[in-house]
């Protein structure tokens, strides 16, 4: 009976505690979940960084320092201009002899607190402690002075401009390039006792103003001072402007609930994708990686205006917002496609905001790399053509397609294929339009071509695999305008990747001008530094599958499906073939590895779903499970590679939910596997796409059967139609795969079909 007793008790306490988890977990709101500092410690290249903003916002700010390890943080941060930047203006608060403050003043800091829309530190030598908090185009600090018995002094930083001050006002510009300035107008509420440029160990008040590299102005204010709160507005415009922005956005100094404000801006953006299981870890995986899917593009629009470095002008936005900063060879992929989902109208706005950027650039081609100071044309191909027919083939029709057709045709066909090139079209690209491919140098072969970026070099494969691609997307948007000749004649280019690909090896090889092989190449190591004579940042094993607008052909050009399986398994089992050092000297981008893979650069995102084209999705679902245990995790290196603000996390939103979209401009998805229980995404107009899992268990990675709305459903994909009508994609999980599901070919997801002839 006692026995009994106890073990009813048990039960009883297990239950409470149980259901007293749940209620806790249901309390916690998706902003709750994110962990910024996830990623802070890079493998080898650029970290993330721990970003404070409001989603797809002007302002955005991170502690100014190399990466978490960093001693010290330089001062407190104003705004931050182009994703992985340094601060524009640095403000340092300081007590103690003046003749010890700088510009800048770097702290060493302790207790430091960071959620999307709130910061926190202190810097501990001073005894100072720092809150902030933003809103859009504006911000607000309180710094708490606990030493009582000095002055406090507030030091304002241009790195490259001119400062004036009045009263309890500073406001002035920093340069950035090409003739971009941003503007700062901030106030305080406490008038300072004095204010003016540094002088010895004193403050000069006779002088106002500053100007010139690394310029400040100061802001002293006297003991017995506990608190100085600071809040200002930002701007592209004017300094009017930023005055105006933040007047239209922070009215008082109260920072909480300017925190408040943005905590709830981030729970509706967050909380288009609602998730339910027991893995609070992969909620926080999740949450954070779609919080980083936020941190690019961002609006400059200000009251229905926008400063464009395209052309140096302010422009009207006519009620649509103009959104810049986006690396698109890193977000076509993934980004794109997810915003399409759950972001439709802000991807409407960022498209038509590619059109107004071609417009006002002199040669009117589709930009590569535009960020808040203009086209850097960074990388290679031209991929937002991707963007384009992606968006309209899905049912974004918010903007001009023959305009972005003109753009886009522009892009490819005027302006130099060569990588980190603005330069028009030359030798090289007719030979491109000749033969098919981009030639490539044997070594010790001179470079000749004035269009070949010295430190780039000509990347042949990466530049054929990806324009190939952009063709086929071009042709697709020539097809919807009923532009026969032209699509016919781009899609039929767009199977050029037959011409790199070396029959004997079965990899994509580059050619050097006569049309012959490159001899004595090594897949894994030819090409110098970062493959760049050869691919581009990843190796032959990565660009081996980069086909990604006709899979199926690639299938049966590796041997059919079995082998096409049996060589992806290959590539995860070869080793690195020389020590990591060596290996990651040569590559430094080709970080995450498993084997030859890897996962830490965009160009790979798409392979472990690869098998489902080969009729087995098992081996999709074992390897993206693995792959996300292995390389994003939440943990200070918790990401594999540069993340590129959405660029890998993208792929970590997509995965979790359980499908991903390998091809954009197909409009449909790959099937994975399920990270939770319940995914339920706000697909707009009181609808909802839900993704449930039957027999859930973290570890039940396996698909045993599913259902589409209902109906049995034994195919690896599903098309973004059957996503944006609502409904249900139910998956019966288990711990061990059903090999059998989705493996005849009538499952295998469609890959594009060549014209007749």
């Amino acid at each position: 009976m006692k026995k009994y007793l106890y073990s009813l008790i048990l039960s009883v306490l297990l239950v409470t505690i149980c259901s007293n988890l749940a209620d806790a977990q249901m309390g916690k709101q998706p902003v709750d979940y994110v962990n910024p500092y996830i990623g802070n410690i890079s493998h080898l290249l650029v970290p993330t960084y721990p970003t404070v903003h409001l989603p797809n916002s002007m302002l955005r700010v991170y502690p100014e320092r190399d990466n978490f390890t960093s001693n010290t943080i330089n001062g407190l941060p104003i705004v931050v201009t182009s994703h992985r930047g340094s601060s524009a203006f640095n403000l340092s608060p300081f007590q103690g002899d003046l003749k010890n403050a700088k510009s800048t003043v770097p702290y060493g800091y302790d207790n430091e607190v960071i959620k999307p829309y709130y910061y926190a530190v202190d810097l501990d030598d001073y005894g100072i402690n720092v809150q902030f908090a933003p809103s859009h185009q504006s911000g607000i600090y309180a710094i708490n002075f606990t030493d009582t018995n000095r002055p406090a002094y507030l030091i304002l930083n241009t790195g490259d401009g001119s400062l004036q001050v009045n009263g309890n006002v500073v406001s002035g510009f920093q340069k950035l390039g090409n003739n971009t300035k941003v503007y700062i107008y901030l106030e305080t509420d406490l008038q300072p006792s004095a204010s003016g440029t540094h002088q010895d160990d004193g403050i000069n008040v006779k002088m106002q103003s500053t100007s010139g590299r690394n310029a400040y102005l100061i802001l002293k204010y006297a003991a017995k001072i506990k608190q100085v709160k600071a809040r200002y507005g930002v701007s592209f415009i004017s300094i009017e402007q930023a005055k105006k922005n933040l007047q239209r956005e922070i009215r008082d100094y109260n920072l909480e609930q300017v925190a408040q404000t943005g905590k709830n801006i981030w729970n509706a953006a967050l909380g288009k994708i609602m998730v339910q299981g027991t893995d609070e870890t992969a909620k926080t995986i999740f949450y954070t990686s779609l919080y980083r899917t936020y941190e690019r593009m961002i609006s400059l629009s200000e009251d229905g205006k926008y400063f464009s470095a395209f052309d140096g002008k302010v422009h009207s936005d006519n009620g649509v917002p103009f959104f810049t900063d986006d690396w698109i060879w890193d977000t076509y992929r993934a980004t794109h496609p997810l915003r399409v989902i759950i972001e439709p109208k802000m991807e409407g706005d960022m498209i038509n905001s590619y059109l107004r950027m071609a417009e006002q650039m002199d040669d009117h081609w589709m930009p590569t790399f535009p960020e808040v100071t203009g086209d850097s044309r960074r990388m290679n191909s031209n991929h937002g053509v991707a963007t384009i027919i992606d968006a309209y083939n899905k049912g974004l029709k918010t903007f001009n397609l023959d305009e972005a057709y003109r753009y886009c045709k522009a892009g490819i066909t005027e302006k130099t294929l060569s990588p980190w090139s603005s330069k028009k079209a030359g030798v090289l690209d007719q030979f491109f339009k000749d033969n098919g491919y981009f030639p490539a140098l044997r070594a010790g072969e001179k470079e000749t071509a004035p269009e070949v970026h010295g430190f780039e070099k000509r990347q042949p494969i990466a530049v054929t695999l990806g324009t190939v691609y952009d063709e086929w997307c071009l042709g697709n948007i020539a097809q919807q305008l009923g532009k026969t000749d032209e699509a016919n004649y781009f899609l039929d280019k767009s199977k050029s990747y037959h011409t790199v690909f070396n029959p004997d090896t079965r990899f994509f090889h580059p050619k050097d001008a006569n049309g012959k092989f490159i001899e004595n190449l090594d897949y894994r190591f030819s090409g110098g530094l970062g493959a760049r004579e050869t691919y581009d940042e990843n190796n032959g094993w990565l660009y081996r599958w980069d086909v990604l607008h006709n899979i199926g052909d690639l299938v049966n050009m590796i041997g059919g499906k079995q082998t096409f399986v049996d060589e992806l398994e290959k590539m995860y089992n070869t080793p690195l073939g020389k020590s990591r050092f060596d290996f990651y000297h040569q590559l430094p981008d080709h970080t995450g590895n498993v084997g030859q893979f890897s996962m830490g650069n965009e160009p790979a995102m798409h392979i472990p779903y690869l098998y489902n084209y080969a009729g087995q999705p098992w081996r999709t679902q074992k390897r993206v499970r693995s792959l996300l245990t292995q390389w994003f995790r939440n943990d200070l290196m918790g990401i594999p590679g540069d993340e590129d603000g959405g660029g890998l996390t993208s792929f970590v939103v997509f995965s979790q939910m359980g499908f991903y979209p390998i091809t954009p401009g197909l409009p449909m998805y790959v099937i994975g596997s399920p990270t939770f229980a319940n995914v339920k995404i706000d697909i707009g107009k009181g609808k909802k796409f839900e993704v449930a899992c039957l027999n859930y268990a973290p570890e039940n990675k396996y698909i045993q059967s599913a259902k589409l709305n209902g109906i049995p459903w034994n195919k690896s994909w599903f098309s973004h139609a059957d996503l944006m009508k609502g409904g249900k994609l139910e998956l019966v999980m288990g711990k061990r795969p059903n090999k059998l599901w989705a493996a005849d070919d009538s499952a295998i997801p469609p890959s594009f079909k060549m014209p007749a002839k």
